[in-house]
């Protein structure tokens, strides 16, 4: 694909939209693995809203874990003073966005191991010291992540089954091996270019084609080691627009502005007492 077909497939993660020699992806992680060179637990925050942002590396730091801060271009650097790693992924590339999966896909080429979660998350104390304590458990070449079957209606649709990024950890190995076997978090898996066949390609296009599935494809199909997370104690913090009718949305965008909606739609405040975490939220002046 000619880097002329650059849309905001690119950025969100996607092997059919990826227009790039992987040599400048490897040159790029070198960058990456140079800022957060001798951090053992760093654990990826996605920049969306200054003041989510803080609260999210805040509950990270309280469980022993260093924040590294990517972000989306739409919404910028951190304008907060974080005591974080901020990391620009997108240099070099200059997308139209970018989505935490666009540097999460590589990362056995500048991580040992990472932990990661989605920018609408927060957590009781008690939920991220067990989120805290598994990622630190596992071994190079497991991963622990949430599994998503699609709803009771996708129950026995194997192919639309996957693992959910809403908060996962990941090793060097684990990630290093989903690259060997073309699978990993990206969509549009059955694009990879690791894929190892025409036949091979034909069979994962029938499955389901987001984030993830390709991590379910690795794990019964290429005996990956995946540790599986409890759903229910982290949905309680997911601040969503899934189950929520009243959720307002951006009129006349093109892609969602999460950061935006952020604030449209929750009260961080509210939110972070509702989970006992208010005294990591910086009172209003």
């Amino acid at each position: 694909m000619a880097e002329q077909a650059i849309d905001h497939h690119t950025g969100i993660g996607n092997w059919h939209a990826f227009p790039f020699p992987l040599e400048r992806l490897y040159h790029a992680a070198a960058d990456w693995q140079a800022a957060v060179r001798g951090i053992e637990r760093p654990w990826l925050c996605w920049h969306v809203n200054d003041h989510w942002t803080m609260l999210q590396t805040r509950l990270v730091q309280a469980v022993g874990w260093t924040p590294v801060v990517g972000f989306d271009p739409r919404f910028g650097a951190p304008s907060a003073a974080l005591d974080a790693v901020v990391v620009d992924f997108n240099r070099g590339f200059d997308l139209p966005l970018m989505y935490m999966h666009f540097p999460l896909e590589f990362a056995f080429l500048w991580t040992p191991r990472l932990a990661f979660w989605h920018s609408d998350l927060l957590c009781r104390m008690d939920v991220m010291e067990r989120l805290a304590r598994t990622f630190e458990a596992l071994t190079d070449g497991q991963i622990a992540a949430v599994r998503d079957l699609g709803g009771r209606r996708n129950w026995l649709n194997f192919r639309k089954h996957r693992y959910w990024e809403l908060a996962a950890c990941t090793t060097a190995a684990a990630s290093e091996d989903q690259f060997r076997h073309g699978t990993g978090w990206w969509q549009r898996f059955d694009c990879h270019p690791n894929c190892p066949s025409d036949r091979e390609r034909r069979r994962r296009a029938k499955h389901y084609y987001d984030h993830g599935t390709g991590i379910m494809y690795w794990r019964r199909h290429c005996g990956g080691d995946v540790v599986p997370l409890d759903r229910p104690s982290l949905e309680e913090g997911h601040c969503t627009s899934i189950n929520h009718p009243d959720y307002k949305r951006l009129e006349h965008v093109s892609r969602k502005l999460l950061g935006k909606e952020l604030t449209l739609n929750f009260d961080l405040q509210e939110t972070a007492q509702r989970l006992d975490i208010g005294h990591l939220v910086d009172s209003p002046r």
